[in-house]
């Protein structure tokens, strides 16, 4: 059994026990939460696809962290006009695990 979710305007596909890192969400580590937004279930062979969404499933998970990604850099230069800059940025991340898909 597998869903397609939509959180933090990307799509993912989860499973019952599976870990994952989405964008920022509220609640304290250790609470669980629920994701409404379900695109696509898949149970037993059978594919349920939403129109856009599915509106009786939902997704149950528990918070595991609230963490930031490593480090990228953003470089921008122009040649012969001395000019550099050099920017850093970390994004937020919620690290969740799945429990149950529920149709």
């Amino acid at each position: 059994m597998y869903a397609v979710i939509r959180s933090g305007g990307k799509q993912y596909r989860v499973a019952p026990g599976q870990t994952i890192r989405l964008e920022k969400l509220a609640g304290d580590v250790g609470t669980k939460v629920e994701l409404g937004n379900v695109l696509l279930v898949e149970n037993d062979g059978k594919v349920q696809v939403g129109n856009p969404l599915i509106a009786s499933a939902k997704i149950e998970a528990t918070v595991l962290e609230h963490d930031r990604e490593k480090k990228i850099l953003v470089f921008k230069k122009k040649r012969k006009k001395q000019y550099r800059r050099t920017h850093g940025h970390r994004q937020d991340y919620t690290a969740v695990r799945i429990d149950n898909i529920i149709v």
